[in-house]
């Protein structure tokens, strides 16, 4: 991926070859013979340099000369693990130590990180356990291998606990649309998959960069319409799942409060985005914030942060969005997230509850991995789990982000090709370590009389698990967008002062299309006279017994009559046409009486709720169908006067 390697090889092969007492068994680098150390020689300087094709070619040069130029190979095994070639690294490591074990034993640790590099893990292990067992080594060999033998022991326990016979790491580049000659990299998307917005750094200056997926192909790419990209530099950034808002770093801004702070902009109705605003002093420092990722209902703010009172030197931390706009003091996620390393880069699926991240402070393969942490149930995030090899690799691993199927990823890399630039590049993930598959909702919150748009309140919860719900606000014209993570059954709420509230549900539990809802909703205001259906009351088969997955939506009610304390309703029940006429009255008055009962235990006087029951004789739907006959058995209320 695309952080800067720590490692130097080569410089690290020259310290060795400076610092140990080498006793060769046959090799003396003194009777090498001139010519091939001239062309030696030549290479390091260019390696010293950074030119490392050129000084790979001297190599080359004095191993044509002298084939069994021990430290040649060595030196050229080193510049091969740079460039992050481990294959060939580990070939000219083999090479070296068959020619002479004795001379090459002290190198025995970087062709454990080679190996490691291929995937070895076992062999690494081998490797390094041989460097370990050479009598004098200094600490800082010490302490550098058991780092090591460290992070190949939880390789090779992950393996164990985690089969992945059945999965193929296969990354895609997405196209020529996205992709050039230049670094692309941060990608984020819309909840449909449609639109993407990535960096490009070109010439050193990052800028914005947009493409739209059409019949299977990103577009080429095109700078963001409007306003944000500027002579400074954008940096990571996160869009919108409905595609309206961009939050993102700007680096070197002149108001800016520290070196990056968070900026947000936002899409005009002609597909512009607005000039940048700075999220302000409740969100940003004299310290370095970045990676941001809005959650899908835009309440939450998660990024990353070297502020004060973290756990270690970069920590994620999360900002909450009230109703009026304003974002909350940002909170730590606390130790379970965060270590004494560095976290960043957080990206919070569209489920709202798979937090993936990268970290180089939780046990892993390396440097800097990616994780994954689910919140409980308890809406606790649980211990952050690796997303494994070969995602993971012994290299720093940078962003990632996943489409709204929870399986299908996006990320940057140069996949050791360096030259060649970073690239965005997709692929699916394990079945273990996806999140939850997420449809959503759009629509536009109305009166039902005027038509006119309403500002309102959307409300979402588990029918059977209360303890998962989500809101948000509309927009000042009554436009929502609602995230729906599958597998769960959903009451949908809609509330409004001086309206009476709109009620559905929602069942995904086996959904297996990728649709999504469009639903308009007209609120009715409170007069006498108007109705709505409770469509979360639930009651025992062919009983009248109120089911606990009804207290949710009963609870609205009560609030209602709370805040209108002079309004009546008539409550209402109703059957389908299965089985006796005069049962079927007896049944639906009894579940009436079953909902005024729930409200007059709570405090509300009986003397403003009347039960009525009318059995089958009114028909919403037709009875032909089990869903007809689902629709027709239902809970109605009226207002009487208010």
């Amino acid at each position: 991926m695309y952080h800067t390697s720590l490692r130097l090889f080569f410089s690290f092969i020259l310290f060795l070859l400076c610092s140990f007492q080498l006793s060769a068994q046959w090799y003396n680098p003194e009777k090498v013979n001139k010519k091939a150390k001239n062309s030696y020689e030549s290479a390091y300087n260019l390696a010293v340099k950074g030119k490392y094709k050129e000084s790979i070619e001297k190599i080359n040069e004095a191993i044509t000369i002298y084939p069994k130029y021990v430290e040649a190979y060595l030196s050229r095994a080193g510049i091969y693990a740079d460039l992050k070639d481990y294959q060939k690294s580990t070939a000219d490591f083999e090479i070296a130590i068959a020619l002479d074990s004795v001379f090459s034993e002290y190198y025995f640790l970087p062709y454990s990180i080679s190996l490691a590099g291929c995937g070895q893990f076992e062999n690494a292990l081998l490797s390094i356990d041989k460097f370990l067992s050479i009598n004098n080594l200094n600490e800082q060999s010490k302490k550098a291998a058991n780092y090591r033998k460290n992070n190949y022991l939880f390789a090779i326990e992950y393996k164990k606990t985690h089969p992945t016979s059945a999965y193929t790491f296969s990354p895609k580049n997405i196209g020529l649309g996205v992709n050039s000659e230049d670094h692309e990299y941060y990608p984020s998307t819309t909840i449909d998959g449609k639109e993407m917005i990535f960096n490009r750094r070109v010439n050193g200056d990052e800028d914005f960069y947009e493409s739209s997926l059409i019949n299977g192909e990103w577009t080429t790419a095109t700078p963001i319409k409007g306003k944000i990209n500027t002579n400074y530099n954008e940096g990571a950034q996160t869009i919108s799942q409905d595609g309206q808002c961009l939050i993102f770093t700007g680096c070197n801004y002149p108001e800016g409060a520290g070196s990056c702070d968070l900026y947000i902009s936002y899409k005009n109705k002609n597909g512009f985005w607005t000039e940048a605003e700075n999220l302000g002093p409740a969100i940003n420092t004299e310290f370095w914030e970045s990676n941001p990722s809005l959650s899908a209902n835009k309440q939450d703010l998660y990024f990353s942060s070297d502020r004060l009172g973290g756990y270690g030197g970069k920590d994620i931390w999360i900002s909450h969005r009230n109703n009026k706009g304003n974002w909350s003091k940002p909170e730590n996620l606390g130790p379970i997230i965060n270590s004494k390393g560095d976290e960043t880069c957080p990206f919070i699926h569209s489920d709202n509850q798979s937090l993936f991240f990268n970290s180089n402070g939780h046990p892993g393969y390396g440097m800097a991995d990616l994780f994954i942490s689910r919140k409980s149930k308890g809406k606790q995030w649980q211990t952050p789990e690796n997303l494994g090899y070969p995602i993971n690799t012994i290299d720093d691993e940078g962003s990632l982000i996943v489409a709204s199927d929870g399986k299908t990823c996006f990320y940057a890399s140069d996949f050791g090709k360096s030259e060649n630039g970073l690239d965005i590049y997709s692929f699916v993930i394990r079945n273990d370590i996806k999140a939850i598959k997420t449809t959503w909702v759009t629509g536009k919150v109305f009166d039902q009389k005027t038509l006119k748009g309403l500002p309102s309140s959307v409300e979402l919860t588990d029918i059977n698990n209360r303890d998962f719900s989500t809101s948000i606000q509309t927009d000042e014209d009554g436009n929502y967008f609602i995230s729906l993570p599958e597998e769960r059954d959903y009451a949908f709420n809609v509330n409004r002062k001086g309206y009476l509230f709109y009620s559905n549900s929602f069942s995904l539990q086996k959904n297996t299309t990728d649709s999504f809802f469009n639903i308009n909703i007209g609120l009715n205001p409170i007069e006498a006279g108007a109705k709505i259906i409770l469509k979360n009351i639930f009651f025992e088969k062919e009983k009248y017994t109120i089911t606990s997955i009804s207290f949710s939506e009963l609870d609205k009610l009560y609030s209602l009559l709370l805040e209108n304390p002079i309004l009546k309703f008539q409550i209402e029940g109703h059957t389908d046409n299965s089985g006796n006429k005069e049962a079927n009255i007896l049944l639906s008055q009894n579940r009436a009486k079953a909902v005024v009962n729930y409200l007059t235990a709570k405090g509300i006087s009986a003397t403003r709720l009347k039960a009525m029951g009318f059995g089958d004789s009114k028909p919403i739907d037709s009875n032909e169908t089990e869903q007809g006959k689902s629709n027709n058995r239902r809970t109605e209320i009226h207002v009487l006067s208010n």
